[in-house]
């Protein structure tokens, strides 16, 4: 019956749950048992030496004490913003430059830092890459591109503009039903007579490889030494900047209104890029516009919601906000 009744718990606890107490006598009772009774108990000779050996891990075990201390995280933090910061310094210029700031490090330290954060240790002896050229050329560049607006009977409308990659300025250099060559040149001969004007001469031109850019189109910029640099074929992030204004310009004003005519759209636009130039802030610019204004003193003293004086634009379409004094 007892037999019986063992058999039948068996067939209902999988593996049963073991304390420590109960290990350790169960253990000493298996000595007890003889050979032929032994196969009647249910912890088998694997399972008991499996207890005595993690009984002996656990009595021997020592705390992990390495040998070499671990490198701090503000020393590891200002040698990976050095390898960030200067793309062609290998682990030994970044070895040099600690050395200079009084930080002594051993260069196999640096090495291994730099590859575990997944940088290549060695010099990079290539040119920089695109953001790396468009941030140090960037007071000297300009980027075009076209967008197009959908009237209300479904006319479409290319629009080109430019805009400066330093300061953010857009012009807007022409509106048309069918952008055809001569009128592209036309438009590029109009605004090279804007820059000329300007004391900070420009340099290169970003576009993208649309037909609509003729060689007659990049001639006229090679005649007053800007060179025109095409983005690769199918790479929007190439021309981030311009991408980035068709898509505020969309979102702010486009998207927001109907379009009937032309001379609707130039005037819509004209509102748009002055309020983008002269009023609208911008984070690249620490929140200040593409065109400089009167610097605003901080204020000292709370004011009051009845000196914030509101100004519409575009029928109320945008509001710009001031103080009243």
């Amino acid at each position: 019956m007892l037999r019986h009744e063992v058999a039948v718990l068996r067939r209902q606890v999988a593996r049963p749950a073991l304390r420590p107490s109960d290990r350790a006598l169960l253990a000493g009772l298996s000595r007890l048992l003889s050979r032929v009774r032994r196969g009647r108990f249910f912890v088998q000779p694997e399972t008991l030496l499996r207890w005595h050996r993690d009984l002996v891990r656990r009595r021997w075990t020592y705390p992990h004490q390495p040998g070499r201390p671990s490198i701090p995280a503000g020393i590891v933090a200002i040698v990976l913003r050095l390898a960030r910061e200067n793309s062609t310094w290998g682990y030994r210029r970044i070895h040099g430059e600690l050395t200079t700031m009084g930080l002594r490090l051993a260069p196999s330290s640096v090495w291994e830092i730099l590859r575990r954060h997944g940088i290549d240790p060695s010099s990079r002896h290539a040119g920089p890459t695109w953001a790396e050229f468009l941030r140090a050329q960037a007071s000297s560049m300009l980027a075009c591109d076209f967008f197009t607006v959908d009237t209300v009977v479904l006319r479409r409308f290319y629009v080109l503009f430019f805009i400066e990659l330093d300061t953010r300025r857009v012009y807007v250099s022409g509106i048309t039903a069918s952008p055809i060559g001569e009128w592209v040149v036309q438009q590029a001969r109009n605004l090279c007579i804007v820059l000329a004007e300007q004391t900070r001469p420009v340099r290169f031109l970003i576009r993208d490889r649309d037909a609509k850019f003729t060689a007659s189109f990049d001639e006229v910029f090679h005649a007053d030494g800007i060179r025109v640099i095409r983005t690769p074929i199918r790479a929007p992030r190439a021309n981030a900047f311009a991408e980035r204004f068709v898509g505020t310009v969309r979102r702010e004003c486009l998207d927001r209104m109907l379009i009937f005519h032309r001379r609707q759209l130039e005037k819509v636009l004209s509102e748009f890029v002055d309020h983008y130039n002269t009023h609208r802030p911008h984070r690249s610019l620490d929140q200040m516009s593409p065109v400089p204004r009167a610097p605003v003193p901080v204020q000292k003293w709370c004011p009051d919601a009845k000196q914030l004086r509101r100004i519409d634009r575009l029928g109320d379409l945008i509001h710009e906000y001031e103080l009243a004094a």
